[in-house]
């Protein structure tokens, strides 16, 4: 199991629980991050012709102080209110049907370890079922998080997140709120599939190695392998998901994907990565370590 043993360790409703608080805890923290993440991978290159304008965003650490100096602190947290709904929804979910949906996968009656492509099916499955709910959540966020320093009298497009949503409704109609759904399913499914299997591989070897137990060091180099794994494979999608959700002007994802690398090159795929990896990788650790506490202490209620 992701974050224990058994089959039936805890009730469903318990598990999903534990995964929406572990995803919700997870990103309080690691926020500020992902806004320069969103930041770095809106920033396009200078046109040609206009050579002296200077990238306003330069490097994790530098875009995260550009955005507290220019902005204030609190924008760093930009996005967390429909960044909470999402991980209740899509950590909760992904998560908590990780598990059912490997078992389905395998059969009842399985016994032994499960094999690494099925629990790669299972995390691509959950992960697409989950954004496909969550998808408008996503979506505000990276509107939110788009929005930078205004000039003085400009109105912001967006008062927060309850009314970013009934705006784009209002203004772009209910299928908006679904507008990078490929992607964003793409992305998920590909970076659920890499965080839960990975994690749930590399926890299963590690705790073969003699001296190793079911603690929290195995939990921290399990959520470790798993965030650089996700963020390898899931970082082109990442970036097209973003330019697509922060700029309207593109066609589709092919489009976007193609005028991203006609205009910025294949390293644009990759842009971000050492934040993403800051982000994805403190997000793993932070989110398994606080789920297998969590299921731990909702299994002792449970049993109690």
């Amino acid at each position: 199991m992701v974050a224990g043993d058994s089959k039936s360790d805890i009730s469903f409703a318990g598990t999903f629980a534990s995964s929406a608080f572990a995803a919700c805890f997870a990103e309080i923290c690691t926020i500020p991050l992902d806004t320069a993440k969103v930041r770095l991978q809106l920033q396009k290159k200078a046109v040609a012709g206009d050579g002296i304008a200077l990238p306003k965003y330069k490097g994790m650490l530098g875009t995260v102080g550009t955005i507290a100096r220019e902005e204030g602190l609190a924008s760093l947290w930009k996005g967390i209110v429909p960044g909470l709904h999402r991980q209740c929804l899509f950590g909760g979910l992904r998560i908590g049907l990780y598990e059912p949906i490997k078992n389905l996968y395998v059969g009842e009656n399985f016994v032994g370890d499960v094999p690494l492509t099925t629990k790669i099916l299972a995390g691509l499955t959950t992960g697409a079922l989950a954004i496909s709910v969550a998808n408008p959540t996503d979506l505000v966020k990276v509107r939110l998080q788009a929005e930078g320093k205004l000039a003085a009298g400009v109105p912001r497009r967006y008062s927060g997140a309850l009314n970013a949503y009934s705006t784009i409704v209002k203004q772009e109609g209910v299928r908006a709120l679904w507008t990078g759904l490929g992607p964003n399913v793409a992305r998920n499914a590909i970076i659920n599939a890499a965080e839960l299997a990975s994690y749930d591989q590399v926890k299963q070897t590690i705790l073969k190695i003699p001296g190793f137990t079911d603690n929290v060091v195995t939990h921290l180099l399990s959520g470790l392998g798993a965030g650089f794994v996700a963020v390898c494979v899931g970082s082109p999608v990442d970036v097209v998901k973003s330019r697509m959700m922060g700029d309207s002007s593109y066609k589709g994802t092919i489009d976007c994907f193609v005028k991203t690398l006609k205009n910025d090159g294949p390293l644009a795929f990759y842009k971000g990565f050492i934040p993403n990896f800051g982000r994805l990788g403190s997000w793993n650790v932070i989110m398994f370590l606080t789920l297998e506490q969590a299921k731990k202490f909702v299994k002792s209620i449970e049993s109690a």
